[in-house]
């Protein structure tokens, strides 16, 4: 129990599906965080997770008379590390209810032997980083946004290997070629590799999911690989709306061949011809290859979300993928 000096605050965990509710209030929770802030606190995976009967996450809540004033959603899923987000409403920060949060976190992390507890903070706040210095969790992974003028893009047409094709991905009939690609594309990739049915089907459920922007790259009837865009409604990175090149994978099978040069180039394309002006995408720090790969198509570096932890590095992360 914490002292939140107007009320006492009780920190609980539980496991499974929250209920609306409280779903709602964990959204609330991060929207008053992220009018604050100028960043949302939670990413989109986490934020799925809230109602998700199949996800392997932990919530912790620490709840006040003024409701719910803290959370932090644990994901278990991985034996080698717990990665978490948290929110702590503004009204209630410097009152321990952080710490507490990553105390629990960390308590969490060590029922299984050597897992280590991993904690992203969402655009780098000097305020984060000074909790994380406190806490004892130097960065050990930095997620960089990159942006592009899609304006000042200039026009072509990508070029697909010998015998390639491209159409949209069809819902009902493709998701499971392309969880088989996605899984081997991102092997060792830490969150994207593990993207499971329901998670799938949970991003087929969001406003955003538009088929006509999720092509699919095929030779012979065989998926080689994919490139998925999204569009952010205005607000979310800027007065106007913004595109995304979401996920980009090729088949190990396929590599060398120069496609992922080719998909990403048909993802701005089809971001630009829907009268966007920027898109976005994200790759690990330490992928310098895709950074520099990025920056010679016209990406700049723009923002940047950190992982504090040990001062063990996570594994890199693969071609793209979204926050």
């Amino acid at each position: 129990m914490l002292d939140d000096t107007s009320a006492q605050v009780i920190l609980s965990a539980t496991a499974g599906p929250l209920t609306t509710a409280i779903a709602d209030a964990v959204r609330a929770l991060a929207d008053r965080a992220a009018a604050v802030d100028g960043v949302a606190p939670l990413s989109e995976q986490p934020l799925l997770w809230l109602t998700e009967p199949e996800a392997p996450v932990i919530h912790l809540h620490a709840t006040g008379r003024d409701g719910l004033v803290g959370y932090a959603q644990l994901d278990v899923g991985a034996q080698s590390s717990v990665k978490a987000e948290l929110v702590v409403d503004p009204a209630h920060r410097r009152r321990g209810i952080g710490r507490a949060l990553v105390d629990r976190a960390r308590a969490e992390a060590s029922t299984v032997r050597g897992r280590e507890l991993r904690v992203w903070a969402h655009g780098d706040l000097p305020a984060a980083r000074a909790f994380a210095d406190d806490a004892d969790m130097p960065v050990v992974r930095e997620l960089l946004q990159m942006r592009l003028d899609l304006t000042a893009r200039p026009p072509g047409t990508a070029a697909l290997p010998t015998g390639v094709s491209v159409r949209p991905f069809e819902p009902g009939r493709d998701e499971d070629a392309w969880r088989r690609v996605n899984s081997r594309s991102f092997a060792h990739h830490p969150e994207q590799g593990r993207m499971t049915s329901a998670d799938l089907r949970a991003r087929e459920a969001e406003p955003w999911f538009d088929p006509a922007g999720f092509l699919l790259a095929e030779r012979d009837g065989v998926l080689l690989g994919s490139v998925w865009t999204k569009v952010h409604p205005a607000g979310e990175h800027g007065p106007e709306p913004v595109g995304e090149i979401y996920v980009v994978g090729v088949d190990p099978d396929a590599q060398g061949l120069g496609l992922g040069r080719a998909l990403t180039a048909l993802g701005l394309d089809h971001l630009a011809a829907r009268g966007l002006t920027a898109a976005i995408l994200y790759t690990g720090a330490e992928n310098t290859v895709a950074v520099h790969t990025y920056e010679r198509a016209g990406f700049e570096r723009s923002a940047v979300d950190v992982m504090f932890g040990s001062d063990t590095p996570s594994s890199p992360p693969g071609v793209t993928m979204g926050a």
